[in-house]
Formats: structure tokens, sequence, C-alpha cells
């Protein structure tokens, strides 16, 4: 029996070669057939993609040729929308086109309050300026925006330059409303009334939150258990709390802003950013304890006598006064230098639609594009996370006292 079986599967393994082998030449005529058509298709669909494109080129570089902008001249443009872009504007422009009949480029958008000081209150309106193509005159005084700065000029707009190419003409104090500022007015509008309604659906139900409240009640829930309480203590926490929940939504907003078709970039803007971390040091600095004072002087602490700690403290104790400063500086530079890179990358992806001006590199400029918008939506939240989380970190430093530490060796020495 057992080498009956033997012989069956040899039997099999040599059938099932023999198949193999000669299977291709015994198909039959309806599967070369089917073959054939496969093949054919390919084959065509191929052809008809390379035609597409040549013919594509081709009516690219005639329009190119006929609208007189090479790819580098192109690309220049690019680079100075993407410039244009991460820039504030005293007016709030939505789009622009331009006519072809008349060559003349008409602007979408509204008009800003401009506010100067300069030998007295000025106050007038943005259009004046007819988007930085003209001159404004108020009260026999001339002005003129270059580079999203707005400078002293004569009739003519005579504008002088440095060295380095850097305008020289007196600059009054600018208080205008810029378009940044317009957007930081409007998500503080919207977080007032939004949370307003949460605070009142609270009241009137109990404690439980109604319509958009139930969405955002979690994560109010999750910066106060997870961020504010982990980082802070379960006693101290609750005065730091508005601060934290504000700054976590205005950036979270205002970055979400960002990626919409508005074209704002308000957390790109250093001077933004650098007030956020400026009000996390204050807040730091004047709700610090004893002990974090004692920590940064002297952090060695009551084990080593001064004459021990005296040599040590010379390079010790400047690195923790720079700490000071070093920590808010961080908090700035990366939340401005990841915002202004994601909103620099997509500008770029979506300008070579432009410059290549062709489907195939318009379809994968696009893909990328629409890919890299998801990743900022998350980047968005996270760094407004990040940002949450790393002030936590300072006033739970800040906040720390001694009771506190030895709290925290008698759970260890009992563990």
């Amino acid at each position: 029996m057992a080498k009956t079986r033997i012989k069956k599967k040899e039997n099999n393994f040599f059938f099932l070669g023999i198949n193999c082998i000669f299977a291709p030449i015994l198909r039959t005529p309806l599967n070369c057939l089917k073959m054939q058509r496969k093949t054919l298709v390919k084959l065509l669909s191929i052809l008809f993609l390379a035609t597409t494109f040549t013919m594509s080129a081709k009516d690219t570089s005639k329009d190119a040729a006929s609208s007189g902008d090479t790819r580098a001249e192109r690309k220049q443009q690019v680079k100075d929308y993407i410039a244009h872009h991460l820039l504030d504007s005293h007016d709030f422009g939505l789009f622009s086109y331009t006519d072809d009949a008349t060559k003349e480029k008409h602007h979408i958008g509204f008009p800003l309050p401009v506010i100067l000081w300069d030998d007295g209150l000025k106050v007038f309106s943005s259009s004046k300026f007819h988007h930085g193509e003209t001159v404004a005159e108020v009260d026999g005084n001339f002005y003129i925006i270059e580079h999203a700065k707005i400078y002293k000029t004569d009739a003519a707009g005579t504008i002088t330059y440095d060295d380095v190419h850097h305008a020289t003409n007196a600059k009054p104090l600018d208080f205008s409303i810029t378009k940044g500022v317009f957007m930081i007015l409007l998500t503080a509008f919207l977080m007032f009334f939004l949370f307003r309604g949460l605070a009142k659906s609270y009241a009137t139900n109990g404690g439980i939150a109604k319509g958009t409240g139930r969405f955002f009640e979690p994560i109010i829930t999750y910066i106060r258990d997870d961020i504010a309480i982990a980082n802070i203590g379960e006693t101290k926490h609750k005065k730091y709390m508005p601060f934290l929940l504000t700054v976590f939504f205005f950036i979270w907003f205002l970055n979400m802003f960002g990626l919409t078709p508005l074209g704002v970039n308000v957390t790109g803007n250093i001077a933004v950013t650098t007030a956020l971390a400026l009000i996390v040091f204050l807040i730091t600095t004047f709700t610090g304890t004893k002990d974090y004072w004692k920590h940064i002087f002297d952090p060695l602490g009551d084990g080593m006598p001064w004459a021990g700690k005296i040599f040590i403290y010379i390079i010790l104790v400047p690195i923790e006064i720079l700490g000071l400063f070093i920590k808010p500086f961080a908090l700035l530079i990366r939340l401005y230098a990841n915002m202004t890179a994601g909103h620099v990358v997509l500008g770029s992806l979506l300008g070579l639609i432009y410059i290549f001006q062709n489907w195939i590199g318009g379809s994968l400029s696009f893909g990328l594009a629409f890919a890299i918008s998801l990743i900022e939506i998350l980047v968005a939240l996270l760094q407004a996370y990040i940002f949450t989380m790393l002030a936590a970190l300072y006033f739970g430093f800040a906040s720390e006292t001694h009771e506190h530490e030895e709290e925290q060796d008698g759970e260890i020495a009992h563990l």
C-alpha cells in the first residue's frame, strides 16, 4: 500500500510538471485571443497616454511661448507668491485674477483699517493703497507699502534702499488691523461664543453638554486630566487651566484657518509665537515658588557645603538661568518653524502645477499637495498639543514645592 501511494504521488508530480511545461503550447485558441486582446488594450492605452502627453507638452510650450513666460520665470513667480503669502497684509485678499483682454489685475477681498501714529493719529482705509500699488495721501503726508510695511514717501512713491536692499524711509508707528490681527480677533470671538454656549449648556442641563459642546467636552477633559493635572498636580492645576485651554484652542483654530483658502498664516508669524511664548515665560516667572527659585540658584540643595559647591555653581547656575530663556525660545521657534514649513511645502507643491503646466506634473503635484494637506491637519492639532503640554510642564516646575518632592520621595521609597 505504501509503495502504491508513493507511485501515485510520483505520477501526480510527473503530470503536474508536464502541464507546467507544455501548457503555453497547448492553450486553446480562445485563451490566446483573450491574451492578445489584453495585450492590445495595454499597448493602445500606453500609446494614447504618450500621445496625450506629447500633445499637452507641445500645447503648453506654445502657450508659454505666446505668453512670454519661461519655466525660470514661472519658478520666480511661485517663489514671490509664497514669500508674499508668508507676510502679513493690510487688506484681506481672497484671490486675484488678470483680465486677458486688458491685462489688468483684479483683487477680490475687502479693505481693513489702517491706524498710524505720525505726528498725530492717522486713521484711514487700506483701499487707498489699492493693494499696495499706489501711494496713499493722508493729511498732506504720503505713505507707501513695501514688503507688508508702511513707509513715508513723497507723491511719486520714492523709496531709498541701503546696501542690503532694506528700505531706509521713515516708518510711522503702525497699529493697523492687518489680516493676521483680523483673524486673531475673529478666532477670539469664535472661542468666546463657542465656550460661552458650552458653559450655558452645562448650567441648563445639569452638567451635560449639548450641541457642539459634545465634541469639545472630551478635549477639555483630556487637557485637564492628562495635561494639567498630570504635569502641575491635583491641587494647583486650576489656576492654570484658563490659560492652557485658551492657548490650545487658539493655536488649533488659527492653524486650521491657515489650511483654508482664506490664505492666512498667523501662527507662521514669529511676532505671534513670540507673544505666546512671552506669556508662558511671564506666568512661569511670576508664579514660581521659592523652591523653584532655590532650585535655579542652589540646584544641589543642602546636600553639599557651599565651599564644595561654589566652583560647580560657576558653571551650573548660569546654565540654569540660561534655561529660563531657552524654554520659551524653544516654544516660539518650534511653532513658528513647523507652521511656516508647512505653508512653504504646500505652496511649492501647488506651484509645481503652474511651473510644469502639463497633466502629469499637475496630477502628481496635486496628489502630493493633497497628501501633505491631510498631514498638516494632524500637524495643526499636534502643534497646539505640544505647546500646551510644554507650557503645563513649565508651570509644573514653577509651582512645585518641597513638600511635593518629599511626597514623591516617600512614594518611591514605598515602592
